[in-house]
């Protein structure tokens, strides 16, 4: 590794997230074995967990970007660098207001994927607010095919954004895979340091889409959330006739 550049690791999962059970020790284990030192967690429409993690990743010399991939009315966006937390299910344009009113930087997640196409940002938003946004992802771990990835560069050119890539990891099998290799010099630099940065990229493992399912089965369990359980089989039952 080039000396003073670090491995850097944008859009990870906690337990904070609906859909993750990964824990501040498992990150920890995992960013050590790995060589991870700066970690952007971005939960699912919450904060708290970056905030917790930070403070204990930092003892063990790795830094953590508070962010929150955010679901709008139109699909979802990352802030980072946030300091509180942005409400869900708002529009696009008060979702980057309120991350910029912050002193954050707008990032938009997997601008293209046929199976997670709920959460994608709808193609319209992303052009009509494309000059809003700090960064756009040209890979992300969680991509089960390399051909959304092609797409995904597409989209980049087409907006014009800088690019980053993702790893949307939510499981400790998947942290770590996906890196940029950069030298850091905090918020402000950010967009110029990932630009001269390289990125490392690796294929989905795909198992960890089931481990996802069984986190959010294990969640709902733990909040006595039984009749969201029982949807969930309902609606797998109607996708098999």
């Amino acid at each position: 590794m080039k000396e003073d550049f670090i491995r850097a690791e944008f859009h990870v999962h906690t337990r904070y997230s609906k859909d993750s059970i990964l824990n501040k020790f498992f990150i920890l284990f995992m960013c050590k074995i790995r060589k991870i030192k700066l970690l952007a967690i971005t939960d699912h429409n919450e904060i708290r967990g970056a905030q917790k993690y930070k403070k204990f990743l930092k003892r063990f010399n790795i830094d953590v970007i508070v962010g929150e991939e955010i679901m709008t009315q139109k699909g979802e966006i990352i802030g980072l660098y946030l300091t509180e937390k942005i409400k869900d299910n708002q529009t696009v344009e008060e979702t980057i207001k309120q991350i910029k009113n912050q002193g954050g930087l707008t990032y938009l997640p997997h601008p293209y994927d046929e199976k997670r196409y709920k959460t994608v940002l709808q193609d319209d938003m992303q052009k009509k607010f494309k000059d809003y946004f700090d960064f756009i992802e040209i890979h992300n771990g969680r991509n089960i095919k390399e051909s959304f990835d092609d797409e995904q560069k597409k989209r980049q050119e087409l907006l014009d954004i800088n690019p980053i890539i993702g790893s949307d990891a939510h499981t400790f099998i998947e942290l770590g895979r996906n890196y940029v290799l950069l030298k850091y010099n905090g918020k402000d630099n950010l967009i110029k340091d990932v630009e001269d940065g390289t990125f490392h990229t690796k294929k989905c493992i795909k198992i960890a889409h089931y481990i996802t399912k069984l986190a959010r089965i294990i969640t709902m369990v733990e909040k006595g959330d039984f009749d969201g359980i029982h949807r969930i089989i309902i609606k797998k039952r109607k996708g098999r006739k």
